[in-house]
């Protein structure tokens, strides 16, 4: 009965209307109301004891964090800085669009920050030189998810938060899988631009090492920031509440005095940033009343035992919560579907003995794979809107396609040998 009014009053809610943290919320009161006895009082607590939480402070912070980078004109000098260091190799700007959407999500946060930021240097530039537009777009969509990979993650942030499960932990458990995604990527562009030459321009001159060595030297900030960020996180100088805080005054400086910020710049990056943060802390507040509501109804016991008496092992069961991922991955995005999906899946796949922090790195790689899937797909969406539409959603979505595979691959791998994940934690 209690999934027929979940289904029931989420399509009328939804259908409606409005807003998925208002659905989601609406129909957790309903539970409470009409299942529980009239104990929608259960709410409260439930939405207090989360926000509450100290940690869930940073959120705001790194997303305030992303959108200044956006605009404050350090993507710019990161993407001139490490061109030439890829030049040499098969793809040369296509792998520098990867390789700059990794570093660029290790002071980000956010994948379509990343996308966008990147894509807004790279697209304009790689077009001018006579690259196929449809696979540049494809390697900035695909590269783009690593932005909510590489720590500082807001999805590993919001999960650890809400999941009571170590965000120090978190961070260090998506250093190594995102390293492995990126080089995956970068083999892909190396071998896709030997088979098919035709897609990248002739090769001009190449940059000296001298050259090389110097565009290096002038993102020396890059580092500052980073260690701002996570330098002071695990060197024990500061919680990550505080290490979100400093790194947004560290990047205020930095697009002040070496980037292109304004204070007109940063106003409209606070502004984005607030409907962001209020968009992420609506959703919140309805998934954890309907989370309690869900509890209340003993529906994660439900699922554990009609799980156990299908008789599916763990993977099996791994291998229908990706299918149900990729399916709702195509119409919710990405941080609105792990936050309503983790009152279930959760404590149903740490009872059956799956580890809690390689957990949040697997849930992070599915719904980053719904950023690349139509017809939401929120990073195709930003890169589209930079081409002008001189790219289609079909051209960038089989694009795309490649980069989809590779995160499949990985989430595989890292299932068969979760210490990828795990290593770095041990650490700690």
């Amino acid at each position: 009965m209690v999934w027929i009014i979940i289904i029931i009053a989420l399509a009328i809610t939804m259908g409606s209307g409005a807003r998925l943290g208002a659905a989601v919320g609406l129909t957790g009161l309903i539970i409470l109301h009409f299942q529980a006895g009239g104990l929608t009082v259960l709410a409260v607590p439930a939405v207090w004891n989360v926000f509450s939480d100290y940690i869930l402070a940073a959120v705001p912070m790194f997303v305030y964090l992303g959108e200044i980078l956006l605009r404050g004109g350090v993507s710019d000098r990161l993407y001139s800085a490490l061109s030439p260091l890829f030049y040499r190799l098969p793809g040369r700007l296509l792998q520098t669009n990867v390789w700059v959407c990794m570093l660029f999500g290790a002071v980000s946060g956010s994948s379509s920050a990343t996308a966008a930021a990147v894509g807004a240097v790279a697209y304009p530039e790689l077009g001018r030189r006579g690259y196929n537009k449809p696979r540049v777009l494809g390697s900035l969509a695909g590269a783009g998810v690593l932005g909510l990979m590489v720590p500082p993650s807001l999805s590993l942030l919001i999960y650890g938060a809400m999941m009571d499960v170590s965000v120090g932990k978190l961070f260090l458990a998506g250093i190594l899988p995102a390293l492995m995604i990126t080089a995956m990527f970068s083999f892909y562009v190396g071998v896709s631009a030997v088979l098919h030459p035709e897609t990248v321009p002739a090769e001009t001159s190449k940059p000296s090492w001298g050259e090389v060595f110097r565009s290096l030297v002038d993102i020396w900030p890059l580092p500052v920031l980073i260690f701002a960020v996570l330098g002071t996180i695990y060197s024990g100088l500061a919680t990550v509440t505080e290490a979100a805080g400093l790194g947004v005054v560290v990047v205020i400086i930095m697009g002040f005095t070496w980037g292109t910020l304004t204070i007109g710049k940063l106003w409209e990056a606070i502004i984005s940033g607030s409907r962001i943060v209020a968009a992420i802390v609506f959703v919140i507040l309805g998934t954890l009343i309907l989370a309690q509501a869900v509890a209340n109804q003993g529906l994660p016991r439900q699922v554990f035992e009609m799980v156990s008496s299908a008789g599916l092992s763990k993977y099996e069961v791994m291998v229908v919560l990706t299918l149900i991922y990729f399916l709702l991955g195509c119409f919710f995005d990405g941080l609105s579907l792990m936050i309503m999906t983790l009152s279930i899946v959760f404590p149903l796949m740490i009872s059956l003995g799956f580890d809690p922090v390689w957990l949040g790195v697997i849930i992070t790689l599915l719904i980053e794979i719904g950023a690349i899937t139509p017809p939401v797909g929120v990073n195709l969406y930003v890169l589209l809107a930079i081409s002008r539409d001189e790219v289609t959603l079909p051209e960038a979505a089989r694009a795309t396609i490649p980069y989809w595979s590779i995160l499949i691959l990985a989430i595989v791998i890292l299932t068969a040998f979760p210490e990828i994940a795990l290593y770095l934690t041990k650490f700690i």
